[in-house]
């Protein structure tokens, strides 16, 4: 995660302050203070720019009594669209429901109609009044279309919003809707190389959104809600903290910058990549309703062209990964599904087998079943070599025991080569129930980022789980404990008494240093009690069923696996010449050796 900066958080307040007392008193509104340098310094510069941004426009033909001098000083030719009456269009399709407003020709409202919120109210991606979509622009005056009225022409699932000085100086932004989740965008500067100096050649858009709570958890929508955007040199995708206040001047083009949350997002796409420099600002306030505050500053270039387009795309729509996967611009990359090995499991495994067993049930509660069913099957074999391995060990405990108990008080050193050398001459690797728990760790990881990220487990309910992609509770509180929460998750509760149960069907086949630390073994099933108590009941759910499995597998394991065969082969091995020793303990008993001579050597001084 990167580094929280207090002086660039400080800088920040100070702008927005500067913004709220300028905006007070009709004084131009500027979004940083090098656009003010700017402003100040270029239409100084030249007696042309001067002209250019003082041309002649026919008076406005409406409310032409209302335009005041004070208007027309604050958005010289724009000072017609400066006064109007806010009108909302919509466009919509199967998916989705657009509202614009002529107040900055900007999009106020994304309705997703295939979901609700976890209330059962229309799931709105963000608030007009908590929102804002503002393209700056310098004439003789900064001008900000935020604050400015558009004209509407809308045409089936496309509207034009124009905000015009004349019929010959006009910005448009065109909204074409297509038949999913995208939305085509395209900024038409017509004639407004007329108004702009010379010496400018970039405006600044404006890009905020104050998400709002749409899930049942707010501390878990809050932990996967932040902003992540693409660099166009690599296309390697990257983020602001998701745990903190954040903000980050990127230096390089980009393809698309996202506001994710946990379920949904939206991406703001440019076809030819944002110029540098963007800034990304996401702001978290525990007090808030809201779950975060994002904003991104882009810098678009500006070439003084009599027509100038600029193309644009919006992504409106889940974090499903075969849906964002589709498109083939890395919106994939939005759902946490681990780094390394772990990602590449769900990406090429559970998944896979997720969407195959959703073909073919409706319940989430089976499909996790299922899928649980098929990954302790196909890790049966490693199973069985690992229990195997720790029956082994079990019949040659006594052995062990014994010699602890000859050496007690002597050399430690001495203890454990003495003890490696009776593993090998009875055929017994200390590591051989290891090297399955690798092949079986990474899924485990992998679940922990797979179920909360899930929009498919988003409430769908299952036996008293109501949503399995948040906490299940079958008992409020009515206060909260630090470290656990203010209810109580059952599927949690199973989850930890099955570990503890798995622990202490464990714990007689546990020897060595191992058996010394049974007390950790008991500890961790009680600490993640209170961390899994807020999670996604899906996870809990599949844990406590891989418990079950493996307790089950186990228990016939032991009925299979005779101890008296063991020890027959244990013995015939240790009547054959020893095997050699492996390079591993080789290189462990040369370490052994050096810490023997170090301690040696400590103990003559």
């Amino acid at each position: 995660m990167k580094e929280y900066d207090k002086n660039s958080l400080i800088g920040f307040i100070l702008m927005a302050i500067i913004l709220i007392v300028f905006n007070a008193f009709f004084f131009p509104e500027v979004s940083n203070d090098k656009t003010l340098d700017n402003i100040q310094n270029n239409t100084s510069e030249s007696k042309d720019n001067k002209e250019k941004s003082n041309i002649s426009i026919p008076p406005p033909s409406i409310n032409n009594t209302k335009i005041s001098n004070e208007l027309i000083e604050k958005y010289g030719v724009f000072a017609n669209t400066a006064i109007g009456e806010e009108t909302f269009y919509t466009i919509e399709n199967e998916k989705l429901e657009i509202k614009i407003s002529n107040k900055g020709g900007r999009i106020t409202s994304v309705i997703m109609k295939e979901y609700q919120t976890y209330d059962s109210l229309p799931l709105d991606l963000f608030y007009s009044d908590s929102s804002r979509f503002n393209l700056q622009l310098i004439t003789k005056n900064a001008i900000n279309t935020a604050d400015l009225f558009f004209v509407a022409d809308q045409r089936a699932n496309s509207i034009s919003m124009k905000l015009q000085a004349d019929d010959r100086h006009y910005i448009e932004y065109l909204y074409t809707l297509n038949n999913d989740y995208l939305i085509d965008f395209e900024i038409n500067l017509v004639g407004i190389e007329e108004l702009i100096p010379n010496n400018i050649n970039y405006m600044n858009l404006e890009w905020q959104m104050q998400t709002p709570q749409t899930e049942k958890s707010k501390s878990n929508q809050d932990m996967y809600t932040g902003i992540q955007y693409q660099y166009s040199a690599d296309n390697e995708v990257d983020y602001l903290s998701f745990s903190s206040t954040d903000e980050e001047e990127i230096n390089a083009r980009l393809n698309w910058v996202a506001f994710k949350q946990q379920f949904f997002s939206a991406i703001f796409i440019a076809k030819e990549g944002f110029k540098k420099p963007t800034n990304l600002y996401s702001t978290k306030n525990e007090s808030s309703k809201f779950i975060k505050d994002l904003s991104a500053i882009f810098e678009l270039p500006y070439k003084h062209r009599k027509n100038e387009r600029l193309n644009f795309q919006f992504y409106f729509g889940p974090n499903h990964y075969k849906t964002l996967e589709s498109y083939n611009s890395g919106f994939e990359e939005l759902i946490p599904l681990g780094w390394g090995i772990f990602g590449w499991v769900n990406e090429y495994i559970i998944i896979n087998i997720f969407d195959f067993l959703n073909t073919y049930f409706s319940s989430y509660g089976i499909i996790i079943l299922l899928l649980t069913l098929i990954i302790k099957l196909g890790l049966s074999p490693f199973t069985y070599k690992a229990f195997l391995s720790q029956a082994k060990m079990k019949v040659l405990k006594p052995e062990i025991d014994a010699l602890n108990e000859k050496h007690k008080g002597k050399d430690p050193m001495k203890i454990q080569q003495e003890t490696m050398t009776l593993y090998r001459k009875a055929g017994v690797n200390p590591m051989g129930g290891c090297l399955p728990m690798l092949f079986q760790f990474p899924i485990l990881i992998a679940m922990f980022q797979f179920f909360p990220a899930s929009i498919e487990l988003r409430q769908q309910s299952f036996l008293w789980a109501e949503d399995l992609s948040s906490y299940d509770s079958i008992y409020n509180l009515g206060f909260s404990i630090p470290f656990y929460g203010d209810h109580v998750s059952l599927f949690t509760l199973l989850m930890t008494i099955s570990t503890l149960l798995y622990t202490k069907m464990n714990s007689a086949m546990t020897t060595g240093q191992m058996a010394q630390m049974k007390w950790i073994m008991y500890l961790m099933p009680i600490m993640f009690l209170g961390f899994f108590n807020n999670y996604a009941a899906g996870l809990t759910y599949y844990y406590f069923l891989a418990n079950m499995f493996t307790m089950t597998q186990q228990y016939f394991m032991t009925r299979l696996i005779n101890e008296d065969s063991i020890i027959a082969e244990l013995e015939a091995n240790k009547k054959k010449p020893a095997r050699p020793k492996s390079k591993f303990q080789r290189k462990l008993e040369e370490m052994q050796k050096q810490q023997e001579q170090k301690m040696r050597k400590s103990r003559g001084r």
